[in-house]
């Protein structure tokens, strides 16, 4: 899950890239995707509010909210800054927050906890901002076999992330040590020589590099699409009110538009709502994508040709269950509403 620290601290697309990420793939404009306004019953919400914690990749939010494309598509939007995930499942289960941005895996999660949720857009994913760093004699993740692995075990994407990689690997969990911590501090000990190897996240990456012993392994952009954060609402939410889902869909789509036609100005919008500078903000901008119309098509597919979504958040609530990190494995079907990006 996004922790405060890694999320000033990963990124979008450099400069050039964003032009290629905010419309790859020929996405339709918002006037080709019906941003002409809300439909009536969007416009019967007076305010819908909705999470996120200070992750770049959340940041076209404050473009959407900024240059007005919520109020423009029919729903006032309120953005309520909420580090901690337990602090915006807890807010979505009291009905404080009508929905919240997150990773797939949290959502699943939130799901299995017996909070109403459905993921309803897909908005970015980590392109290289995390990864695995190891002592340079480690050359392959089978080489972990019976190393002191450091990476948060209660749950999360780093762990999640792991286990995918583990998975698809065809090695068994339990010939990795494991040493349980966050990404952060994960990434400190492994540059402190006191794990064999850590899955961390920016900068730990380019520090263990520095290292005369460490190696970056892999990093996330050898995995695109698993590690990736979407908006998630309240199910009794989006069932009463579709339209204004469908309107805060398209905001976003209009908030990538705009980046992509006035990046100077979205660049100052976006690095004030992450506490940055535009310089900073602008440095980082390389290790995450975000989530244009075309994009979230393919991902999210249709339930009679489910995209890689059903996929991830199938996998992530078998990794969970396994590790007793949820008691029970929630509808993978009713996680996922793809029409609203369709």
């Amino acid at each position: 899950m996004r922790g405060p620290w890694l999320k000033t601290a990963l990124a979008g697309l450099v400069a050039a890239a964003i032009v290629t990420a905010a419309g790859c793939g020929g996405g339709p404009s918002s006037s080709e995707s019906g941003s002409s306004g809300g439909g009536s019953e969007a416009k019967k919400v007076e305010d819908v509010s909705l999470a996120l914690s200070t992750w770049i990749g959340f940041a076209p939010l404050y473009v959407a909210e900024e240059k007005g494309f919520f109020d423009k598509e029919g729903v006032h939007v309120k953005l309520e800054k909420m580090e901690a995930v337990a602090d915006r499942r807890s807010a979505l289960a009291a009905d404080r927050i009508q929905g919240f941005v997150t990773t797939v895996d949290t959502h699943v999660v939130t799901a299995a906890s017996g909070v109403p949720v459905v993921q309803v857009l897909a908005v970015d994913d980590s392109y290289g901002g995390d990864g695995i760093v190891a002592k340079k004699d480690i050359q392959s993740l089978k080489d972990l076999a019976g190393k002191n692995v450091a990476v948060q075990t209660d749950g999360g994407a780093s762990y999640f992330w792991f286990l995918y990689l583990l998975n698809k690997n065809n090695i068994d969990p339990n010939t990795i040590h494991f040493q349980s911590m966050t990404a952060g501090d994960a990434g400190a000990a492994f540059v402190a020589g006191k794990v064999d190897a850590a899955v961390t996240w920016q900068p730990w990456l380019s520090r263990a590099e520095k290292t005369d012993f460490g190696h970056v392994l892999i990093k996330s952009d050898a995995t695109p699409g698993v590690i990736t954060d979407t908006l998630g609402m309240r199910k009794d939410f989006v069932d009463a009110h579709p339209d204004a889902v469908r309107a805060i869909v398209r905001a976003w789509f209009d908030a990538l538009d705009y980046i992509k036609s006035n990046p100077d100005d979205a660049y100052a919008i976006m690095a004030k709502g992450m506490g940055q500078s535009v310089d900073d903000f602008k440095a980082e901008l390389g290790d995450i994508r975000w989530y244009d119309q075309a994009m979230n098509r393919q991902y999210f597919g249709t339930p009679e040709q489910p995209g890689e979504l059903y996929d991830l958040t199938r996998m992530a609530a078998d990794f969970w269950f396994e590790k007793k990190i949820i008691a029970s494995k929630p509808d993978v079907n009713a996680l996922i509403d793809p029409q609203f990006v369709q």
